[in-house]
């Protein structure tokens, strides 16, 4: 597959997300504040992130069987 290629939603948020932006400073603030380690403030955001890109994916393709499928005659890009 090239990289131009029409891939299927990913499962996470685009980069320029509000809400990727907010996960992502959340655990940055909670690692030097000390609630977190490192790793706990990665683990939450992967899995919000996940979960944000996944809610992102069903608003884009809400006739998709499956996770990351596209619905019959339809495109995206």
């Amino acid at each position: 597959m090239t990289p131009d290629s029409q891939m299927p939603s990913p499962p996470f948020p685009s980069t320029d997300s509000a809400v990727l932006g907010l996960i992502v400073g959340r655990a940055i603030e909670s690692v030097r504040s000390g609630e977190a380690t490192v790793e706990e403030a990665i683990l939450h955001a992967a899995v919000h992130g996940w979960y944000e890109g996944h809610v992102q994916g069903q608003d884009e393709c809400p006739g998709c069987d499956f996770r990351g499928g596209l619905a019959k005659d339809s495109a995206r890009g």
